[in-house]
């Protein structure tokens, strides 16, 4: 596939179900995204995590995937996955509640953008904001009110792809996410309140 010019966007978006388990496994690759995280991190404990890098933590999503529940939201173009974005009720993470800055807002119920992977010949293309859009339009369909994410503020040049798996501010605001609360220089909290956009 010629990636040079013309219109990188993806064209579907589709919850990751046990019969797309193999087009996140491409996506991710042997590695498993990044260092064997399979998308664990906000799930499990620091100790646990380490100990499941790899294979540990590609069959502990790969049950999360097999027991019904949906973890995130993958993108596609021209039948390629090209993108992933985790989204869950708060409650799936419970690393959050473990963080100082990233701690509940409030008592209302939200869902949690906490991580995003997008294949290395499709980023800086705008991809995040339309996983942010269909992320959003995913928990509409389940009946959510507030989607929340974690990004972080950009320095140019001064760290890797790698470093923004949580996102970037300025993807956030292009969704409609606004920022609600900042316990740490570079790293809001910010919201899309569905029915008020």
């Amino acid at each position: 596939m010629s990636l040079m010019g013309g219109d990188l966007s993806p064209s579907e978006f589709h919850p990751l179900t046990r019969e797309r388990w193999k087009d996140l496994e491409r996506l991710f690759g042997p590695r498993g995204a990044c260092e064997g995280c399979w998308c664990m991190w906000w799930r499990i404990p620091r100790a646990e995590f380490m100990k499941n890098r790899g294979e540990r933590n590609k069959e502990a999503l790969r049950n999360t995937v097999d027991s019904g529940k949906i973890p995130g939201i993958l993108a596609y173009f021209q039948g390629k996955p090209v993108g992933w974005c985790a989204v869950s009720p708060r409650e799936d993470y419970p690393a959050l509640e473990r963080s100082r800055i990233l701690q509940k807002v409030d008592d209302k119920s939200v869902w949690s953008v906490v991580c995003f992977f997008v294949d290395k010949d499709f980023r800086h293309k705008g991809i995040t904001v339309k996983l942010l859009n269909a992320a959003v339009d995913y928990v509409r369909e389940k009946g959510g009110k507030i989607v929340e994410g974690y990004p972080k503020e950009v320095e140019k040049n001064k760290m890797s792809d790698t470093f923004f798996y949580n996102g970037v501010v300025s993807a956030f605001r292009k969704a409609g996410f606004a920022e609600v609360t900042r316990r740490s220089d570079n790293r809001p909290i910010m919201r899309y309140l569905i029915g008020e956009k």
